[in-house]
């Protein structure tokens, strides 16, 4: 039997990095959730009022021998701007902060150091928080694969359709068929 892994990310708005990751091969489950607060059984909307602490995040089990949790961080910091503190675009507040909760200590090392590569890169500092994982709380059903069940309406269209095309490109070997 395989063995699973599982890592978390929060890049602002789950819809997107959820819709991404779906397309990967390797990666068995997606689930968009929040994490990182202090109130137990966050819901959509008291997690909107910014006072909870948690962040909108993706959970992904993933098979290891089949993709990289390095590679996942590449995938990840490429689908958002890791130096936009508490926001991306347009969607601003603490839930939409850029963070990766770690599982164990091999995946914090990994992303302190991936970030320190990619800072080398960029003029802006990444702010990209690293914390450990705290209680997972799956998101509304309607959350779940959210692009795919709304491709048309008008934040997918206009927001998510752009980054799954470069993403697409960029990891076109790395995309189920």
């Amino acid at each position: 039997m395989q063995q699973l892994a599982t890592a978390t990310f929060g890049g602002g708005c789950f819809w997107c990095i959820d819709a991404a990751f779906r397309r990967v091969r390797g990666i068995e489950s997606v689930s968009s959730g929040y994490t990182g607060g202090h109130t137990d059984n966050p819901t959509y909307q008291t997690i909107c009022q910014g006072d909870t602490g948690h962040a909108e995040v993706v959970q992904l089990t993933f098979n290891p021998e089949r993709i990289s949790f390095e590679l996942l961080l590449e995938m990840f910091f490429t689908l958002h701007d890791p130096t936009q503190l508490n926001k991306q675009g347009n969607d601003i507040g603490t839930q939409y902060r850029s963070v990766v909760f770690y599982h164990d200590q091999s995946q914090q090392q990994q992303t302190m150091s991936f970030i320190e590569r990619l800072q080398a890169s960029l003029d802006n500092k990444i702010v990209t928080e690293v914390s450990p994982i705290s209680t997972f709380y799956p998101a509304e059903q309607y959350h779940q694969d959210y692009y795919e069940q709304n491709p048309n309406q008008g934040y997918c269209s206009v927001l998510i359709a752009p980054k799954l095309a470069k993403f697409a490109q960029r990891f076109e070997s790395m995309l189920k068929a």
